[in-house]
């Protein structure tokens, strides 16, 4: 008798464990600007959850508002307290309401009419929703909310078998450049294996968040965002979708990067390492994870904000997008024509991606 199929991997972040472990941790709670007032929404038909934090700042998000922050006080007005539904620390496109039944547009007006009780409540300015995947966003169709947009960088899995399909996928001179930096992590004396969930020792755990607050001290000179209590908890409640890429020499371990996954996609979050490695932080945040995403059959790699390095590597650009509803109505109206010219840069920006993505021309 064949034993049943396991479920499909669900997107990581919306999980009830990672926002738990946030909060938990002390990475994501009041202490820290992120005062959750979570949404639910009850009835025959549905049970739904949305993530709300009213924030007394912007830090944390990867869509930046800093200069509406600014504008508003050179006028006079408070910006802060705001609103923000989103997976905190986390830029990442996916669901934003995690419900048990199939949403409808009824379901998302009755969250935003929700939401604008709570801004009445705490007289907060607005309320931002980050990073909300294409189906959400479409169900929120109203006239009062702005739409913006976005660019990250996402491989995407061409039917591959194997590393070498990808490299045969690059022109001439950047599948040189591939071999040639992945060349310098053997004359290093490195080597790296990728570990899965109950793989990664407590100890190996433990290196991992000395090497993250080790880079977030040398790129910005704080502390990350995220507590070691937070690792410790993840490690335990979902360990079936986290993986490592651990970097050795002389059978230390010297550098590691995390990812998540689901049914689809492999998310590269966060990386570290114990000193100056050529190449390293191109083999552990984009070949292996190719590698890996590959040989699952993931469909995609998202390995983070920002980078536009990884255009040559063969990520390609894809728009991301955020919902803002603003109080004051003439900045509702600025920010809407702000965000209309800045749509036209996105696009531009995205032409230009494109334009330089190093896959052979076919045809």
């Amino acid at each position: 008798m064949s034993s049943p199929e396991k479920p499909a991997l669900e997107y990581p972040f919306m999980r009830a464990e990672f926002i738990q472990a946030l909060e938990n941790s002390g990475s994501a709670c009041t202490e820290t600007g992120w005062e959750p007032i979570h949404l639910s929404l009850s009835s025959d038909n549905q049970d739904a959850f949305m993530p709300l934090y009213l924030k007394d700042h912007s830090m944390g998000e990867y869509v930046f508002d800093y200069a509406w922050a600014n504008a508003y006080h050179q006028n006079g007005l408070d910006y802060y307290p705001k609103l923000l539904t989103a997976v905190p620390f986390t830029p990442s496109e996916g669901p934003r309401i995690r419900g048990h039944h199939s949403l409808n547009q009824d379901h998302c007006q009755q969250l935003f009419e929700e939401v604008l009780a709570v801004a009445a409540d705490t007289g907060a300015s607005s309320w931002h929703c980050l990073f909300p995947d294409s189906n959400q966003r479409a169900l929120f169709d109203d006239p009062r909310l702005l739409q913006r947009s976005g660019v990250q960088y996402h491989w995407h899995n061409r039917d591959y078998q194997s590393f070498d399909d990808y490299l045969a996928a690059l022109n001439s001179r950047k599948r040189k450049m591939v071999r040639k930096e992945r060349a310098e992590i053997a004359a290093q004396g490195l080597n790296v294996e990728v570990l899965e969930g109950a793989q990664i020792s407590p100890t190996i755990w433990q290196l991992f968040y000395q090497l993250y607050e080790r880079t977030y001290a040398k790129r910005n000179g704080t502390r990350g965002y995220l507590t070691e209590a937070f690792f410790n908890e993840i490690a335990t409640s979902m360990p079936e979708q986290i993986a490592m890429a651990v970097a050795y020499q002389n059978e230390i371990p010297v550098a590691c990067a995390l990812y998540f996954f689901d049914a689809d996609t492999l998310y590269g979050r966060y990386w570290g390492s114990a000193g100056e490695f050529s190449c390293l932080h191109f083999e552990l945040c984009y070949y292996r994870g190719i590698e890996f995403a590959i040989e699952r059959g993931l469909q995609r790699y998202d390995a983070g904000a920002q980078g536009e390095h990884k255009i040559i590597r063969g990520f390609e650009p894809v728009a991301t997008h955020s919902l803002h509803w603003i109080q004051h109505p003439e900045f509702h109206r600025a920010i809407a024509r702000f965000l209309e010219s800045e749509q036209a840069s996105v696009k531009q920006h995205m032409q230009q991606a494109k334009a330089i993505l190093p896959y052979r021309k076919t045809g």
